[in-house]
């Protein structure tokens, strides 16, 4: 059995559904026993428990002091590469100028910029022109030469004939702009697939393999896959950095490569908590751009055809594609496997519907299947012990631990901070409130939490420095106001971060599998 394509538990049997099981537990089980074990403390020890919070709180202001310098490096990055003029800097490659790269780099085996050929794999459901037009416009104005870039148009026949209709329209406007333009229907109803993403793509990519990769002969080691969601919409230039990077980074053919997920199609327009859950999100994005040995693909990211065809695509069983299909390749290339950033940005939608209530609740879906990503943690710790052998079991357990951490980090820190952390007082009772310590802990606290501040004023000036141009419609007040939204974080936290990834991982613990919930696109 291929391992490298489980899902879920229910797809093994015997010894290895239990396995997958106990492991599918596992973060559900950690987060809900910290919950437990700090609240039975606070009963019991309530001293011992408020050392442990103090202690908590010390960790947590550190925390963000050192997230905020690497937020200000990958801004200053980021920044700089979008100065750049990438398209210059590949001709340059081709010119000779190879001095200060790896020795196995593509371009020192006389492979030119220009012999790069981008496919770009494009899943669409149910929306309209107005966020399509956008995304394949973008594509003309980043300057890359047209005719190295092949695009598929991968629609979902469960949104029936409108959507098909409007892939037509999207086609007669821009599809004899490409090398190529194909239009894909992925059938409704595949046994053993789940609705979603990874099987959209999965089916067009084969489409496109088969019907014009194979049928022209094309050299799979000079293709550069790019999966974008519908309402991606590049900055001049993206491809140009991306085929540099290919270029020039070396063993380019175990590595995908990642952009920054900034939210500017719709920020003026959408809501206030919204904003400010979506540039948390790209903020999370940028520092882990910093942090290599931590990154894995997400939603919008490329890689190679050859990889791609190695794993045999992506998988057709689980929610979490973006994410799976880095650690499908960290598995098969028995982890030897990388992320490499980019360092540069591509604009996606914030969510938005019609009233801000139905934009909450979208909001939370969205978050929710973003946390359930959890599920690649039975996958990798169960994949590992298959092939332990085989396994490099230092990056193994390495990435292992860094997702158990993760997870139960965004499940547990803004609870413990929020209700947790008073739990000493409100439990201890008598003997407790009569201790030392029982003065200083809400002191401590707040103190602490207010110092921690600083990183909320940072986080809203690198914010509004990422705003792009405000449109006319808009009072130049309102980006002031954008500003003083960032307020509204420590809430948003906890009702769009922490109650959606305790609920996946509550979910993935009791064995109620997510669908794939695809997050509605609108704009004004």
């Amino acid at each position: 059995m291929n391992y490298l394509k489980i899902g879920k538990a229910t797809e093994l049997e015997g010894r290895d559904r239990k396995l997958y099981r106990l492991l599918e537990i596992l973060p559900g089980a950690l987060s809900w026993g910290t919950f437990i074990f700090l609240i039975l403390l606070s009963l019991i020890r309530p001293v011992w428990a408020a050392f442990f919070i103090i202690v908590f709180d010390v960790y947590w202001l550190l925390l963000v002091l050192f997230l905020g310098i690497y937020l200000f490096i990958a801004y200053l990055r980021l920044k700089s590469n979008k100065a750049i003029d990438w398209g210059k800097k590949c001709e340059e490659l081709s010119n000779g100028s190879l001095e200060d790269f790896p020795n196995d780099c593509l371009a020192k085996n006389k492979m030119r910029w220009d012999d790069i050929i981008h496919l770009l794999v494009l899943p669409t459901y149910s929306e309209g022109l107005d966020v399509v037009r956008p995304s394949f416009q973008s594509l003309i104005d980043d300057g890359y030469p047209l005719d190295k870039i092949i695009v598929v148009l991968a629609v979902e026949g469960r949104a029936g004939e409108e959507a098909l209709a409007r892939a037509r329209i999207i086609e007669k406007e821009f599809g004899h702009r490409f090398k190529d333009f194909l239009i894909t229907v992925h059938p409704d109803n595949i046994p053993g697939e789940i609705k979603g993403k990874g099987s959209n793509q999965a089916w067009a990519a084969k489409k496109i393999r088969k019907e014009i990769i194979d049928a022209q002969n094309l050299d799979y080691s000079k293709i550069v896959v790019s999966v974008f969601d519908i309402d991606t919409v590049v900055y001049p230039g993206y491809f140009f950095c991306l085929t540099y990077k290919f270029l020039t980074v070396s063993d380019p053919y175990r590595a995908s490569y990642q952009p920054v997920p900034v939210y500017n199609n719709n920020i003026w327009e959408a809501s206030f908590f919204a904003r400010v859950a979506a540039s948390s999100n790209t903020f999370w994005q940028m520092m882990q751009q910093i942090r290599q040995e931590k990154l894995a693909t997400y939603s919008s990211h490329s890689m190679t055809f050859r990889t791609l065809v190695d794993i045999d695509f992506w998988s057709t069983n689980m929610v979490s594609e973006d994410s799976r299909i880095f650690w499908h390749s960290f598995l098969y290339y028995k982890g030897n496997y990388r992320v490499e950033p980019l360092y540069f940005p591509v604009s996606m939608d914030v969510t938005m519907d019609e009233t801000s209530w139905q934009t909450a609740k979208n909001l939370y879906k969205q978050q929710r299947r973003w946390g359930w990503g959890v599920e690649n943690v039975p996958y990798l710790i169960f994949n590992t012990i298959k092939d332990w052998k085989n396994t490099d079991k230092k990056k193994a357990l390495s990435r292992i631990f860094i997702q158990i951490y993760g997870f139960h980090s965004w499940a547990t820190n803004a609870f413990i901070i929020a209700i947790i952390g008073w739990m000493p007082i409100i439990l201890g009772g008598d003997n407790f409130k009569n201790t030392v310590v029982s003065g200083y802990l809400p002191e401590v606290t707040r103190g602490l939490m207010t110092m921690a501040m600083v990183g909320l004023i940072f986080s809203a000036i690198i914010s509004t420095l990422l705003l792009p141009k405000r449109p006319p419609k808009y009072n130049p007040l309102k980006k002031m106001l954008m500003f003083f939204e960032w307020l509204v974080l420590p809430i948003g936290i906890i009702f769009f971060g922490a109650l959606p990834a305790i609920s996946a991982q509550t979910r993935l613990m009791m064995g109620k599998y997510l669908g794939f919930w695809v997050t509605p696109k609108s704009r004004k």
